[in-house]
């Protein structure tokens, strides 16, 4: 993945930018810190979670299934953000606090924040997640080649959101999980895609 593969603009910019979207963050989704795996144990009543292939197989084998994964990350991506600008954040995972060096993947000058996702008394397995954001506007496929890396588990922890950060998108490999505004836009959403959720009671 290269930065010109989904170039935009860096959304934080400078320290008065990362605070503003802190402070942004903080105040939509109080009860989570900005990683994509823990944001449905608090907000469960607006999320949901639809698989990327049929029979909710987990990872594409050939083009006409990579081709399958595209269009449903792309179809709900179209729902949420069409003719809209977007963050993409996405992170960097370390044991260390440090701010590692901007990956291949990632903006220049995009650094957001680091946080601590996985807390232990031992240093070596404290997990750090360190994001990185960059604001572009959202076209059908213009994140091709990150989801498909996603979908292949290259890249893990991704958030694509609107500017206001009042809807969520989180791919991974396997499917996406969504948050939305209010329960009643999530069942909206879910309805329309009945055929793309888990048949685990809770939605997994």
């Amino acid at each position: 993945m290269t930065v010109e593969s989904h170039r935009g603009e860096p959304a934080p910019g400078s320290g008065r930018g990362q605070a503003a979207l802190t402070r942004l963050w903080e105040r939509r989704w109080p009860d989570c810190l900005p990683v994509s795996y823990r944001l449905r144990g608090p907000y469960r009543d607006v999320w949901v979670r639809f698989h990327s292939l049929p029979e909710s197989k987990r990872y594409p084998e050939d083009e006409g299934e990579y081709a399958i994964v595209l269009g449903r990350y792309n179809t709900v991506l179209d729902e949420l953000f069409a003719g809209t600008d977007v963050y993409v954040v996405t992170p960097v995972w370390t044991n260390g606090s440090d701010v590692p060096p901007q990956q291949p993947h990632q903006p220049e000058d995009g650094y957001w924040r680091s946080v601590l996702a996985e807390d232990d008394d031992d240093p070596e397995f404290r997990v750090y997640c360190h994001l990185f954001a960059i604001r572009r506007r959202w076209q059908r496929g213009c994140l091709d080649e990150l989801l498909r890396d996603v979908a292949d588990d290259k890249v893990a922890g991704v958030l694509i959101t609107d500017t206001e950060l009042r809807r969520i998108h989180a791919p991974y490999d396997g499917g996406a999980d969504v948050l939305l505004t209010t329960p009643e836009e999530r069942d909206r959403l879910r309805n329309r895609h009945g055929d793309w959720l888990s048949s685990h009671p809770a939605g997994l």
